[in-house]
């Protein structure tokens, strides 16, 4: 066990928010809601097992590729590190740092979905019990104030991809805010996946043992736990698809039948055949990323591609 296991809880979607949220999207005539909200305990356990199905390449082909960047990464990280995870969720993907990367002193998993990152966390100081944690409850996409050990060259490290559940715009705030938490001088490794045929992904997203299916529905399963809430979630059916036009994957919820619902007494009309976009999941070409980088701040220090060029890692630097 290290010297200070803390698990600071800065419940950043609290009870109001996201009251606040549901209610402005499901009234509009154009429904959404932000994919933060997937990842109650429910949800991160669904996207665990999500991560195991044959169909869902990412994980795996990351997972695979982190090993020969870790041994990269030991000759290019020389200094001594705080490690700092965005969206943390099960730690599986760092632990080929920790065993590489010597000069790792600290690490610090920001996820927003607290329950489930302490779990992680006291089963990662299992393993690596000379390893300073501090797990930070918060929403990654903001900037999060760290004081953990000033005096450590700052490491961030953000795998899954998850940066394409943003849109280009979102991913353009996160880098740059990321460039605030991080701070001057640091460095940035992140998992971004690649353009590739429409069919492979639309197998990724439609799982044939529905399982992502159950993880999309989820969010309103989350909804009616957490409010008086009357959503009749078996009216509504998982719909994902590839938009090549904007090179994303969206995933949708399908209105089957009319109907209302009720929200803490708000009445919310839901039509046949509309949607509620849930999430888009952008995919970017190994160039297309690098520009955006570059424009949010961050300069591309090495970039590993995966076998047929399924999945890309960067190492990037502030250039602040």
């Amino acid at each position: 066990m290290s010297e200070a296991l803390l698990c600071e809880e800065i419940d950043l979607v609290d009870k109001d928010d996201f009251y606040e949220h549901i209610v402005s999207s499901l009234t509009q005539d154009d429904k959404k809601l932000h994919p933060k909200y997937f990842y109650d305990k429910q949800g991160s356990e669904y996207f665990d097992q999500i991560c195991a199905l044959e169909e869902y390449y990412p994980y795996k082909t990351e997972l695979t590729l982190l090993p020969k960047v870790a041994e990269s990464l030991s000759h290019i990280l020389t200094d001594n590190y705080s490690l700092i995870e965005f969206g943390a969720g099960s730690l599986l993907k760092v632990k080929p740092l920790l065993d590489k990367i010597v000069g790792i002193q600290q690490f610090i998993p920001i996820d927003i979905s607290g329950e489930h990152l302490r779990d992680a966390c006291l089963e990662l100081n299992t393993e690596f019990p000379s390893l300073d944690v501090h797990a930070i409850e918060a929403d990654f996409t903001q900037s999060v104030k760290i004081q953990h050990h000033s005096h450590l060259q700052r490491l961030g490290f953000f795998p899954g991809s998850t940066i394409g559940n943003l849109t280009p715009q979102e991913a353009d705030v996160f880098l740059r805010n990321a460039r605030k938490t991080l701070g001057p001088d640091s460095f940035l490794l992140i998992g971004v996946d690649t353009k590739k045929s429409p069919s492979r992904l639309h197998r990724a997203y439609n799982d044939r043992s529905g399982v992502t299916a159950a993880f999309n529905l989820n969010i309103l399963h989350r909804v009616n736990r957490h409010f008086d809430s009357s959503i009749d979630v078996d009216k509504f059916e998982h719909y994902a698809f590839y938009n090549a036009g904007k090179g994303c994957v969206e995933m949708h919820l399908v209105c089957l039948e009319t109907h209302f619902a009720y929200l803490d007494g708000i009445k919310i009309e839901f039509k046949e055949g509309e949607t509620i976009h849930t999430e888009s999941s952008y995919k970017y070409a190994p160039s297309e990323f690098q520009t955006m980088a570059f424009q949010a701040g961050w300069a591309t220090q090495k970039l590993w591609l995966a076998e047929n060029n399924m999945f890309s890692i960067f190492l990037l630097k502030n250039m602040s």
